[in-house]
């Protein structure tokens, strides 16, 4: 199953070839590689591989390199490409390579220090100048790159920006490598989930891999006869759930369509499910597929109901913000808060996550949906969607508040000017669904649209 926590990073520093003085340069990269693998080593799952190799100082100064070292990256499969600067750096290789590799690029280099008095020495590095350079040399080879601001070795902006650009690059490629299984096809009354399945592989890769119904009701009814399977996922749903309310018989074709799809997904490949919810799950199992589909979303495989694929397909692109901690929930924009008009309820009929359900609280299933509210706090809400060829990705941030109880699964999310929000979601490509992440992700995602081959962040 595709792992949204895995991020490889390929670091290649870099220094002008022969001035200023490549043994500053020399001393500048020791200490900016302890300070990044530090920082680096707080990010769980991330896998780096410099350039130590490449010549006895273990940066890249000659375009004759670049060459050597993009076929060593390729050979790592790297999914983002940091050059930090030891000097001026050289901008050649900075945009060859940077146009070579194609994915995510960090541009970064320490702050100078102080020149020297002496009016016969010449400065240690001009780092910060060499930015500049490298920088137009990236827009003239035409590579997008994210920049983090010329700061001190130990400056927590630094540490900051490193850790946002890692959730920016694990969200391109969770959108680059996003494969949607559908299962069955699209509920007749929802006009708002048709997409144009050709323009999302020929634009941007994105393949639609239908299932039919079918084959996913078979599928099932096997994962039934395997007991201990079953087991193990109904001991582990009532060690925090409570499901006394719901019959054995349908436990146990619960457990078996959550291991069913499972299984699906991994024989297509697929990294993110979309599924149709309304008949085929109750008219051929006597199940709802609600609460299946939040667990899916726990357990690293992120699943939207009501056959939504731009839906999933916004799933993918937070849950690589998110690196999966927390995941992320699909949510119906429903109705303004009685009594605060700043606040909405995001909801839906049970598919959240069971570990997002507030603390304190005893998560339940219900008819085989979840009954819970989520935990409060930031909360990012999230769009990817088109109209006519224009592809759009809404983002904002709220925070999680008190509100009136209800049904299924909800949080009521206040933010700064609801109405400013409401007229965007009513005339943007938008429908009714949106995309929840615990947590602030507007900056690392607004930055993802820069990979994303034309998405244009929608920011409110």
């Amino acid at each position: 199953m595709y792992d949204y926590r895995k991020l490889t990073l390929g670091i290649a520093p870099t220094r002008r070839d022969f001035f200023p003085a490549p043994s500053e340069a020399q001393r500048i990269k020791g200490k900016m590689l302890e300070r990044i693998r530090k920082v680096a080593s707080a990010i769980p799952n991330l896998e780096i591989f410099d350039i130590d190799w490449l010549n006895e100082e273990g940066m890249i100064y000659d375009s004759k390199d670049v060459e050597k070292v993009a076929r060593y990256f390729e050979e790592k499969k790297i999914d983002a490409l940091f050059m930090p600067h030891a000097n001026f750096g050289q901008e050649e290789p900075v945009g060859q390579l940077g146009k070579r590799m194609g994915v995510p690029f960090l541009l970064w280099g320490p702050r100078d220090e102080a020149p020297p008095a002496d009016p016969r020495a010449n400065r240690q590095t001009d780092i910060q100048c060499g930015l500049f350079a490298s920088s137009r040399a990236l827009k003239r080879y035409g590579v997008p790159f994210t920049y983090i601001e010329n700061c001190w070795l130990d400056s927590p902006v630094f540490a900051d920006e490193f850790e946002r650009f890692i959730r920016t690059a694990s969200a391109v490629k969770a959108f680059r490598h996003c494969r949607v299984g559908q299962l069955s096809v699209r509920p007749r009354q929802f006009l708002s989930v048709k997409i144009n399945e050709g323009e999302l592989m020929e634009r941007f890769g994105i393949e639609v891999v239908p299932i039919e119904s079918s084959e996913v009701l078979s599928t099932i009814r096997e994962e039934i006869k395997n007991k201990d399977n079953i087991q193990r996922i109904l001991k582990e749903w009532e060690s925090v759930l409570d499901m006394s309310e719901v019959p054995d018989e349908q436990k146990t074709t619960m457990a078996a369509a959550e291991a069913g799809i499972l299984k699906i997904a991994e024989t297509y490949d697929c990294t993110v499910m979309a599924s149709e919810c309304w008949s085929m799950f109750g008219r051929n199992l006597n199940i709802r597929s609600c609460f299946v589909f939040g667990d899916l979303t726990d357990h690293g495989l992120p699943t939207a109901c009501e056959t939504d694929i731009h839906g999933a397909i916004t799933q993918a692109i937070v849950t690589g913000a998110t690196r999966l901690d927390p995941p992320v929930f699909l949510a119906d924009v429903t109705i303004r808060h009685p009594t605060n008009d700043n606040a909405e309820l995001f909801w839906h009929c049970g598919p959240f996550p069971k570990s997002l359900a507030r603390e304190g609280s005893k998560p339940s299933v219900l008819q085989c949906h979840g009954q819970y509210e989520l935990r409060h706090g930031d909360i990012t809400i999230c769009r990817f969607d088109a109209d006519r060829g224009n592809y759009q990705f809404f983002v904002g941030e709220g925070k999680g508040i008190e509100g009136p109880a209800t049904n299924g699964n909800y949080v009521w999310v206040e933010v700064d000017d609801w109405v400013k929000w409401e007229k965007k979601l009513i005339d943007g490509p938008y429908i009714h669904h949106t995309v929840g992440a615990h947590g602030k992700y507007k900056k690392a995602l607004i930055e993802a649209c820069k990979y994303m081959n034309g998405v244009q962040p929608d920011i409110v």
